[in-house]
C-alpha cells in the first residue's frame, strides 16, 4: 500500500514536492500563498516568503525569458522591451480629447491593412491606438526589460505614507534598513552605512570614467557642467559621489552623478528573479528545506476566488484564484490570438491568503473582473459586486518626461550614461524634482519600432528629462469588457486635461521647460569644445518661443512608471483601496503588492522602491501569520 500513498502525497504537492518551475498544479496542492504577478512587487515577496517557511506558489502569465540575451545583457533592455517572446504591447491615452491625443507624433493607428502607422497624418480608414506602453509578459515582469536604474527614494516618500495612515513602520529609518537587507553593492569598497552587501540585488555604477575615453562625450558632460574641459582629476573627484548616500543632506543635492544600476559582476542584469533562483539554489544545496517556493508560467489567472455567501463570515475571504493555461493568452502580447475560444478555466485554493502583483493596469483589472471596485462599472459590464470599492483604477501616476537629442556629423566612440538632478522653480519639499540622464541614443518616447531608432545611431546624443513628484493624478484604468484576456482602457489624462484645480499641470509643464531648456543650453555649449559640430535634432530649430516650447512639452510628454492605481491610505479615505499592511479594504485574505499600492508616486525611478515594498510586505505578512497558529 506504500506506493499509492506516495501518489497521493505527489498529487497533494501538485507534482511538486521539489519545488521550483512546475507544469501543472493539481487543485489539491498545499499553498500558504497564492502570488499573482512575478515582477518587481512579486519575487522578492514569494522568495523571502519562502525563507520565512511559508509554502508559495508564484503565478505569471509570461514564460521564462531569463537565460535569454535579451533579458541578460544590459545593453539589449530596449530591445528586450520590444523583444516579441517578452513584449507586452499597451496602447494608452495621454488626453480624453482626441483632438489633442492625435497631435503626438508617437500616436500609432491601425491601418486597414492591419499594419501600424505611427505619426499624426494616418492613411485613410486607420483606427487610433493610442501611445506605446511597453510592459513585459515574462519572468520577472518589467523588470526584465527595465533599464536597471536603482535610485533610492527620498525619505519623505516614506515619511509621508507613515504619516497619512499613522503606521510608523513606513518610517523612512526602517525602510532605508529593508533597502540594506536586499542590496548588495559592488561600487562602494570602503562599505559605508545605509547600504547592504549580502543581498540578492546586485548593485554599482555606471563608471564616469568611460567620459575620458572619447572626447565627444567628456564634451558634452563639461557642457552639461558648463565647464571647457573634462580631465581626470575631475572625473576622480565626480566619481566619489554616491546617488544613494546615506547622509543628511543627500535628498536637498543637486548636480552630476553616476547612474547606479542593477548589474553583476558578469556585465549581466540583476533583477528581482534573483531572489526567486537564490532560494531554488539554497533548496538543491540543502541550506533550505525544499519544496518552499513552485513558479507556474503561462498561466493567466481570471478572477480571485471568495468564499461562499453562506459561511459563518460577513466578509468576503479571498480563497484562491481561477486560471487558464497557455503561452500569449493576453492581448498586449503580439502573438495572442482573437479568438472567443477560452481555454478550460481551472482553479488553485491558498490556505491563507492571496496577495496580487499584476502591476499598476493588471492588478485594478483583476480586482475590477473578481468584482471589487467601482460599482456602477461593475454593474455596467454585469460583473456580481463583491466590494463596491471606488478607489480601484483611479489615482493613476506617471512622470513627464520630453527630451532634447543632439546630432553630429561625426559618431560617438562609447556607450555612455550620466545623471543631473535639478530643483525647478515650483519644486516643493526641498528636494529635487528634475531627474536629467545624458546617454548616446536617439530617443523621443515609446513607439513601435523605437528601440531600433534609439540605439540605432551612434552620432546622436539623448538628455532626458523627468519630471518627478507630477501632481497630476486624475488618470484611470477601466475595464474594456468582462474579457479577462482584453487589455483595459488606460488614460492618464495629462496636464490641461487632469488635476489642474490649483494651477498643478501649469507647475509641472513649467518645471518640465526649465530642464528642457537646461539641456538646449548644454547641447549649444558644446559646440565651444572644438571636438565637432553639433545641432538640435529634437525638438529643433521650428520650437523656439516659450510658448511654443510649452505646447511641444504638453504634445510629446511621455512616461514608463505606471503606479497609484490602489493607493494605500487613511481609514477615513473613501478612496484608498488599501491599508498600511497592504490589505483590500472589505475583504479578507488579499493583499496587493506592486506599484499600484503608492498614494503618490515615488522618487526619479520606480524598480527599487517596489523592491523595498515588496520585502516590506513579506515581514508583515510573516507577522500576520502567526495569528493562524
Amino acid at each position: 500500500m506504500m506506493l499509492p500513498k506516495l501518489l497521493l502525497a505527489a498529487l497533494w504537492l501538485g507534482f511538486s514536492a521539489r519545488g521550483a518551475f512546475v507544469t501543472e498544479v493539481h487543485e489539491s496542492a498545499y499553498y500558504d500563498y497564492i502570488i499573482v504577478g512575478s515582477g518587481a512587487g512579486g519575487s522578492p515577496m514569494a522568495a523571502r516568503l519562502a525563507r520565512y517557511g511559508h509554502r508559495v506558489l508564484l503565478i505569471d502569465a509570461g514564460d521564462d525569458q531569463t537565460n535569454t540575451p535579451e533579458y541578460q545583457n544590459p545593453g539589449l533592455n530596449l530591445k528586450a522591451s520590444e523583444h516579441p517572446p517578452m513584449s507586452w504591447n499597451f496602447f494608452v491615452h495621454h488626453y480624453s480629447d482626441e483632438n489633442q491625443q492625435i497631435k503626438d507624433d508617437k500616436m500609432s493607428w491601425a491601418m486597414p491593412s492591419g499594419q501600424i502607422y505611427v505619426g499624426s497624418n494616418p492613411p485613410q480608414d486607420s483606427r487610433p491606438m493610442g501611445v506605446l506602453y511597453p510592459r513585459t509578459g515574462t519572468f520577472g515582469g518589467c523588470t526584465a526589460h527595465n533599464a536597471m536604474l536603482t535610485v533610492y527614494p527620498h525619505e519623505s516618500d516614506w515619511n509621508n505614507i507613515a504619516e497619512m495612515t499613522g503606521d510608523q513602520s513606513w518610517s523612512a529609518e526602517n525602510m532605508r534598513a529593508i533597502f540594506e537587507r536586499l542590496e548588495r553593492n559592488r561600487y562602494l569598497p570602503s562599505k559605508p552605512a545605509g547600504h547592504g552587501y549580502e543581498g540578492w540585488l546586485t548593485t554599482t555604477i555606471f563608471p564616469m570614467a568611460i567620459a575620458l575615453k572619447d572626447s565627444k562625450v567628456g564634451a558634452m558632460v563639461a557642457a552639461a557642467l558648463n565647464w571647457r574641459y573634462l580631465d581626470a582629476r575631475d572625473v576622480a573627484r565626480l566619481s566619489e559621489r554616491d546617488l544613494n548616500a546615506y547622509t543628511p543632506d543627500r535628498d536637498s543635492c543637486e548636480g552630476i552623478f553616476q547612474m547606479p544600476i542593477s548589474v553583476t559582476e558578469k556585465t549581466e542584469r540583476s533583477g528581482p528573479v534573483d531572489s526567486i533562483k537564490q532560494v531554488l539554489a539554497d533548496e538543491r544545496s540543502g541550506r533550505l528545506s525544499r519544496g518552499r517556493v513552485d513558479i507556474l508560467l503561462t498561466t493567466l489567472v481570471t478572477r480571485i476566488i471568495f468564499d461562499s455567501e453562506d459561511t459563518y463570515s460577513a466578509t468576503p475571504k479571498a480563497i484562491g484564484v481561477e486560471y487558464v493555461r497557455g503561452k500569449s493568452l493576453y492581448r498586449a502580447d503580439p502573438r495572442a490570438s482573437y479568438s472567443r475560444d477560452l481555454p478550460p478555466r481551472r482553479k488553485i485554493l491558498a490556505k491563507r491568503e492571496v496577495i496580487i502583483s499584476a502591476g499598476a493596469f493588471n492588478t485594478p483589472q483583476l480586482l475590477k473582473l473578481s468584482g471589487i471596485g467601482p460599482r456602477d462599472e461593475l454593474e455596467r459590464l454585469r460583473i456580481p459586486v463583491v466590494v463596491d470599492l471606488p478607489g480601484v483604477g483611479t489615482n493613476l501616476q506617471d512622470r513627464y518626461e520630453n527630451t532634447v537629442v543632439t546630432g553630429s556629423a561625426q559618431n560617438f566612440s562609447s556607450r555612455f550614461a550620466v545623471a543631473f538632478l535639478k530643483k525647478s522653480s515650483v519644486a516643493e519639499g526641498g528636494v529635487p524634482d528634475l531627474f536629467i540622464t545624458g546617454s548616446v541614443s536617439n530617443f523621443t518616447g515609446y513607439f513601435p519600432g523605437y528601440s531600433k531608432m534609439a540605439t540605432g545611431d551612434p552620432s546622436r546624443w539623448s538628455w532626458i528629462v523627468l519630471k518627478a513628484y507630477t501632481r497630476n493624478h486624475a488618470g484611470t484604468v477601466k475595464l474594456r469588457s468582462r474579457d479577462p484576456r482584453d487589455m483595459p482602457i488606460i488614460n492618464f489624462n495629462y496636464f490641461d486635461s487632469g488635476t489642474n484645480s490649483e494651477g498643478e499641470a501649469d507647475k509641472d509643464a513649467q518645471a518640465l521647460l526649465e530642464g528642457v531648456e537646461w539641456a538646449r543650453t548644454a547641447s549649444r555649449r558644446v559646440n565651444d569644445a572644438g571636438v565637432g559640430e553639433f545641432y538640435e535634432d529634437w525638438p529643433g530649430d521650428s520650437v523656439q518661443s516659450s510658448r511654443d516650447m510649452r505646447r511641444f512639452i504638453k504634445k510629446e510628454a511621455w512616461g514608463h512608471h505606471a503606479s497609484c492605481t490602489c493607493p494605500i491610505g487613511a481609514d477615513e479615505d473613501p478612496m484608498a483601496v488599501l491599508d498600511s499592511s497592504f490589505r483590500v479594504r472589505g475583504v479578507e485574505s488579499l493583499r496587493v503588492v506592486d506599484a499600484s499600492i503608492f498614494p503618490k508616486i515615488p522618487g526619479f525611478f520606480i524598480a527599487l522602491p517596489i523592491y523595498i515594498i515588496s520585502e516590506k510586505a513579506a515581514d508583515v505578512i510573516n507577522a500576520d501569520s502567526r495569528d493562524w497558529y
